[in-house]
């Protein structure tokens, strides 16, 4: 054997050895990328079980916090509904008292048209003080019954804003 063919068959030797331990080094890259992805996939299948969970829970939170709020409105509703109903008994009520004064009025008037002149023109003054009186009463009730509906109204709706924003603070 020339030294030559000694020399190819060490470098073939050697070409198999190097080939042989690429091989071996290349399965365990393989072997251990699929053992990792393996893993890896293991651990994304559980963070998206567990976003679902989680957004599921946070559904229901957000669907208890609306129909909270939709019961406080609803609730809120019925309170103003109901002062709204109040405020038109007051009003019927009061209509009765303004016409009552009305008639007290016109009493006062057809007495001092139909009455003695002395006592006439003394109680002139005194009816014109009580048909003014009248008048501030009937003016001063009215007000009085506006600003009162108002006020049973921006009390039913901060009640109800204060139920709603209780429902989303749960």
């Amino acid at each position: 054997m020339t030294a030559y063919m000694k020399l190819g068959a060490i470098l073939l030797l050697v070409a198999i050895v190097v080939g042989a331990l690429f091989g071996a080094y290349h399965h365990g890259v393989t072997v251990t990328d699929a053992k990792w992805r393996g893993e890896w996939n293991a651990r994304d299948n559980l963070d998206a079980t567990a976003k679902a969970l989680n957004e599921a829970a946070e559904r229901d939170k957000e669907q208890t916090r609306q129909q909270s709020i939709n019961k406080a409105i609803q609730n809120g509703q019925q309170i103003i509904d109901q002062v709204t109903a109040d405020a038109a008994a007051a009003r019927a009520t009061v209509d009765g008292l303004r016409g009552a004064a009305d008639n007290l009025a016109a009493r006062l008037a057809s007495s001092e048209a139909s009455g003695n002149s002395c006592i006439a023109a003394a109680s002139k003054a005194a009816t014109r003080a009580a048909m003014v009186l009248a008048d501030v009463f009937k003016r001063a009730d009215q007000r009085a019954g506006d600003l009162a509906e108002v006020a049973d109204q921006a009390r039913a709706r901060g009640v109800t804003c204060e139920q709603a924003y209780d429902g989303l603070a749960k």
